[in-house]
C-alpha cells in the first residue's frame, strides 16, 4: 500500500513539473490573471462551471473570488452556475442536460463577463454549448482540461491543457493553477 500511496503522489508531482517548465501554460495563467484584473475593474462578472469534481472545483474557486482567498477585501462577483439546484433539474428535464449551462449563460451573462469552465475530457456537451453561448454574447471564453483538449479546442479563447490523461491529476492541476489565479487576480486588485 504505501509503495502505491508513493507512486500517486509522484504522479502528481510529475505532471505538476511539467507544468511548471511550460512557458505556454504559465503565458495562459497570466493572460487569465490580467483577464480577470479587466473584467472586475470594469464591473463585469466572473462565472463558473463544471460536472461532478469540476462543479466541486469551480464552486470552491468562484467562492474564493466572492468571499476571500488571503485577504480581508470587498466580495468580487463571481458565481458558479450550478448553484440553483432548482433551475439546474427544471431545465434539466424539461430541456436536456446538455442545456443546463447554455441557458443560464445566454440568460444572465453579459458582453465583457469571463466564463471559466472545466472539463477533464474536453467533451462535456453541456460545457461545450455553454461555451460557444458565450463567445457569441462577447463572453471570454476559458477552458481548463487535460492534454488533447476535446470538442474545448475550439470554442475556447484561451484553453489550458494540462499535460496528463487522468482525471484525478488533471483535477489536482486546474485547482492548483485555480488558486494561483485567485491569489495573483487578489493581489492585483487589492495591492497591500
Amino acid at each position: 500500500m504505501k509503495d502505491r500511496i508513493q507512486y500517486l503522489v509522484q504522479s502528481s508531482i510529475n505532471v505538476k513539473s511539467k507544468v511548471v517548465a511550460d512557458e505556454h501554460i504559465l503565458s495562459q495563467v497570466d493572460q487569465i490573471v490580467q483577464l480577470l484584473e479587466n473584467c472586475f475593474q470594469s464591473g463585469k462578472r466572473v462565472w463558473f462551471c463544471g460536472n461532478g469534481g469540476s462543479a466541486a472545483d469551480a464552486q470552491h474557486l468562484a467562492a474564493e473570488f466572492s468571499g476571500r482567498f488571503y485577504k480581508n477585501r470587498k466580495a468580487l462577483p463571481a458565481e458558479a452556475l450550478h448553484c440553483n439546484t432548482s433551475y439546474l433539474t427544471a431545465v434539466a428535464n424539461d430541456y436536456s442536460f446538455n442545456q443546463i449551462y447554455a441557458r443560464l449563460v445566454d440568460g444572465i451573462c453579459e458582453a465583457g463577463d469571463v466564463l471559466l469552465a472545466f472539463s477533464t475530457s474536453g467533451n462535456s456537451t453541456n460545457i461545450i454549448e455553454a461555451l460557444e453561448v458565450a463567445r457569441d454574447k462577447g463572453v471570454h471564453a476559458i477552458g481548463f482540461t487535460g492534454s488533447a483538449g476535446g470538442k474545448m479546442n475550439e470554442c475556447c479563447d484561451i484553453l489550458v491543457k494540462v499535460p496528463s490523461s487522468d482525471t484525478p491529476r488533471i483535477q489536482e492541476v486546474h485547482m492548483l493553477l485555480g488558486h494561483i489565479i485567485c491569489e495573483l487576480t487578489e493581489n492585483l486588485l487589492f495591492p497591500e
